[in-house]
């Protein structure tokens, strides 16, 4: 298992909303404690998306941004590889969005290529409801590999407006977000020609009950449906690569992302996991060394494990559910999911252990509606197919991760339709 666990208009180009923009939201994103989940994910994947964001140095090219010049240089002193070097960078900057709450968290995903050593690093900044605009908070240092750079989180990001808990921005008291934006920044070893390849950038902004109480809910839309996903063990590595979060015990995250490479039908090739020891389902390890945070010293950052799934050519993301029945929509149309949550031992019938922080792959529900998951904390692969009880998994996801999934799909797999305040 993971230690994952969270309680946790028009304007100028790159500058702050308008006073007007200001106004609009400040009156749309009431500060009053919502007594509904308040979702909203925003996502740019097309030219014309791109387009309406601000770019320096950002070109389009076969519908991703690139490096047309760079703009400056800057010298990276890794802390956890031990090497520096300079690179050149340019810029992305998203328009600003309006989530219509005073968002009080905000998780970033995206999908790209780094090919050569190159690397991105993915921002975040808001505007409060007390109308101050924040400084912007890294949400991620990441390559496809660890070649030029080991991808990290940042630590020790705190100020009067909020905080970053790994890849999650929290609004301090009284301070959370009725417009945001996202920067993404380019980066290649300086005297080459390469450059990253961002496919996609999105952010899920949220505003939850403080003390969220959701009730439980009706099978509707998935009864009976089961995926065939296939079945891995995070206790089969068990041992495997302790340099990588203690080895397999702990890979909850990648070993059920790997899981939905499978059902897609992708993921690495014999060649690309060459190096791992001979073992059972060595994608596994491979996956573990390709979404490790060095600062995080874990495998359990969800945008890290998105975009590893990205890399297949998946469309991937982090966002927040309401409940199992927006689940179901995902389920009928042939979308497994990667779920995040907490729940003591015997919280959960089907499931005799607790956990801290836990990541699986609902992979559908009953002819009743349970759940159906391919649970990757089981001691063989064999064991890892469990049904469990929709109330108590329901209670517990909503109210640990407060909903978090993984969502992976190709692109020729249309996502269900998303509801009025969309989240996906």
């Amino acid at each position: 298992m993971d230690r994952r666990d969270t309680p946790r208009a028009a304007v100028a180009a790159g500058g702050a909303p308008s006073s007007a923009g200001l106004a609009t939201a400040a009156h749309a994103a009431s500060t009053t404690p919502p007594t509904i989940r308040d979702i909203v994910y925003r996502r740019w994947t097309t030219p014309a998306d791109f387009a309406a964001g601000t770019s320096v140095g950002v070109t389009v090219t076969d519908d991703a941004l690139t490096i047309a010049g760079p703009v400056g240089q800057l010298t990276y002193a890794d802390p956890y590889k031990g090497t520096t070097a300079t690179y050149e960078y340019a810029t992305w900057t998203s328009p600003w969005v309006y989530p219509g709450f005073a968002a009080t968290e905000v998780v970033p995903s995206w999908t790209a290529d780094t090919p050569g050593g190159t690397w991105i690093q993915v921002e975040a900044r808001g505007v409060t409801a007390l109308g101050t605009t924040t400084r912007w908070y890294n949400l991620g240092r990441w390559a496809a590999d660890d070649a030029q750079i080991f991808r990290t989180s940042q630590r020790a990001q705190r100020d009067e407006d909020g905080s970053v808990a790994v890849d999650t921005f929290v609004a301090a008291e009284g301070r959370g977000w009725t417009a945001y934006e996202l920067r993404v920044t380019l980066l290649r070893p300086v005297g080459t020609a390469q450059s990253p390849a961002v496919r996609s950038v999105g952010a899920m902004a949220s505003r939850l009950p403080e003390k969220d109480k959701p009730v439980p809910t009706a099978p509707q839309a998935a009864r009976g449906v089961v995926l065939d996903v296939p079945r891995y063990s995070q206790e089969a590595h068990k041992g495997h690569y302790p340099q990588w979060d203690n080895g397999g015990e702990a890979w909850c995250s990648p070993t059920s992302t790997s899981m939905v490479l499978s059902y897609w039908g992708t993921g690495p090739t014999p060649e690309e996991y060459a190096w791992v020891e001979p073992g059972p389902d060595p994608w596994v390890d491979y996956a573990a060394r390709h979404t490790y945070d060095y600062s995080y010293a874990g495998c359990g950052n969800w945008p890290f494990n998105t975009a590893y799934a990205g890399r297949w050519g998946l469309e991937a993301f982090v966002t927040r559910l309401r409940s199992l029945n927006e689940a179901e929509l995902f389920i009928a149309a042939g979308i497994p999911l990667v779920v995040s949550a907490s729940f003591t031992k015997n919280q959960i019938p089907g499931l005799t252990y607790g956990t801290g922080g836990h990541l699986m792959c609902l992979v559908g529900f009953t002819a009743d509606g349970q759940p159906v998951m391919n649970d990757p904390f089981s001691p063989t692969n064999e064991d890892v197919r469990k049904t469990v009880g929709r109330a108590e998994f329901e209670a517990a996801w909503l109210t640990t991760s407060r909903g978090i999934v993984y969502v992976i799909h190709p692109p020729s797999v249309a996502l269900p339709d998303a509801p009025r305040q969309a989240n996906w």
